[in-house]
């Protein structure tokens, strides 16, 4: 079970710097934009890849960026299905990474806490 584990980690990575590179280069659509992959999850039996993707510009609309990714799945699978060698390409779903998002909120966070504690120091 570990075995299948690797094996599914390892190309899943590697559908994912295929994938970086192929969105990045390959996909004319403006509305794209700076996007990035942060992780791609395969299913047990690899017939299913779940793309996380985010972007630091809060400014595009992150619906829009799924349905042109979604859109052209088929391109991209095609792609990954010609340069990496597979029985099976999976399907790819693309889903919206908010980790992050959330882990520049926490920081802006704790450093809110962090200088307000050092003012309420000083004032001590």
């Amino acid at each position: 079970m570990s075995k299948e584990f690797s094996r599914s980690r390892r190309v899943g990575e590697q559908i994912q710097r295929e994938l970086a590179q192929l969105i990045q280069q390959e996909i004319k659509d403006p509305r794209v934009g700076f996007v990035t992959v942060s992780a791609v999850q395969l299913s047990r039996d690899l017939s299913v890849a779940k793309v996380f993707i985010s972007t630091l510009n809060k400014e595009q609309n992150i619906k829009e960026i799924l349905a042109v990714l979604t859109k052209a799945s088929g391109f991209l699978r095609r792609e990954i299905g010609q340069r990496i060698k597979m029985r099976i390409i999976p399907e790819l779903r693309f889903v919206h990474d908010v980790s992050i998002e959330r882990g520049s909120e926490l920081s802006a966070l704790i450093d809110q806490a962090i200088s307000s504690d050092s003012q309420n120091k000083k004032e001590n």
